[in-house]
């Protein structure tokens, strides 16, 4: 064969091979798509068959009031279920590690008419806030705040702000000195306390992670916060009892000792810790209601 001939045979197989190539990579394009509407129904299911057995245990259970609105997960349903057992009072929340204020575990109460304070330290996030909630903000129904939060700092900041005293709710959420930051805190007194714990570190093990003023997590480092006994040991001396975990081993909820009497389940960390079950995050995948986007109330 002449060598033209040999060259146009070697080219209609590396031609073949590309088309080959290309049908794989829109095979494989396709098979992605149909996963990613799958995962959120498929992840939704085994979440039906969780709830159905925590149900079956005790219906008492926080987990079985779980829904997202603004959250990140189940907590705004979590957080109406407790209020809804104990009462609203001062219709008032701190908030630190809040975002741009589109999903937090506060903006759906603010919706609601409560009022508050978000404490923020990334600049970019700040500006968002004042850019996604001119309303609220102009009512003096919310302050932003940007600060970098610390042991040493956190009251102060706190009390410039215009907080202080009895609120309903506390939210902690900073993925490193949560801990430290609510062991420090004595300028608000919350009936209420949401906090983010390491769900890898399992009761009755306490761990804490060293107090580091600077530190910011990685987002994928497993070195963060605290575990689920020693934020529990830390509400009990501040007189807050544990009622529960959410569905996917990632928020703590905390009551007022003399608030909780039989309105909530009985046990411990070893009863409500939940490992952190990523693979359910997606049964919450759909967007948040914009609640911090104009809009009007009819």
């Amino acid at each position: 064969m002449s060598l033209p001939g040999k060259l146009g045979k070697a080219w209609r197989r590396l031609s073949a091979l590309s088309t080959s190539g290309d049908r794989l990579a829109r095979i494989e394009s396709q098979m992605g798509a149909t996963l990613n509407r799958l995962e959120p129904l498929l992840a939704r299911a085994q979440l039906d068959r969780e709830l159905e057995k925590i149900a079956r245990v005790d219906p008492k259970r926080l987990e079985l009031h779980g829904f997202r609105a603004l959250s990140q997960y189940d907590a705004d349903g979590i957080l109406a279920e407790i209020f809804r057992r104990i009462g609203e009072e001062h219709r008032s929340f701190v908030e630190f590690g809040t975002g741009d204020g589109l999903e937090n575990n506060t903006a759906y109460l603010l919706g609601q008419g409560w009022r508050g304070l978000w404490l923020e330290g990334d600049e970019t996030m700040h500006q968002a806030q004042l850019r996604n909630y001119p309303a609220a903000i102009e009512a003096g129904r919310l302050r932003c705040v940007r600060s970098f939060l610390t042991r040493e700092n956190i009251n102060e900041v706190i009390r410039s702000a215009g907080s202080s005293g009895p609120i309903d709710l506390l939210s902690v959420d900073i993925d490193g000195n949560d801990y430290h930051l609510w062991e420090a805190l004595t300028v608000v007194e919350p009936r209420v306390v949401v906090a983010e714990y390491n769900a890898y570190v399992p009761p009755p093990l306490r761990w804490v992670m060293a107090y580091n003023p600077t530190y910011e997590w990685d987002q994928r480092s497993t070195y963060f916060g605290a575990s689920l006994a020693s934020f529990e040991a830390l509400a009990k001396r501040k007189g807050l009892r544990l009622v529960g975990c959410d569905i996917v081993g990632l928020n703590a909820f905390f009551v007022r000792e003399d608030l909780c009497g039989d309105r909530f389940s009985p046990g411990d960390s070893r009863t409500f810790w939940r490992p952190r079950s990523w693979w359910l995050d997606r049964a919450f995948a759909s967007p948040p209601v914009p609640f911090g986007r104009p809009y009007e109330e009819r």
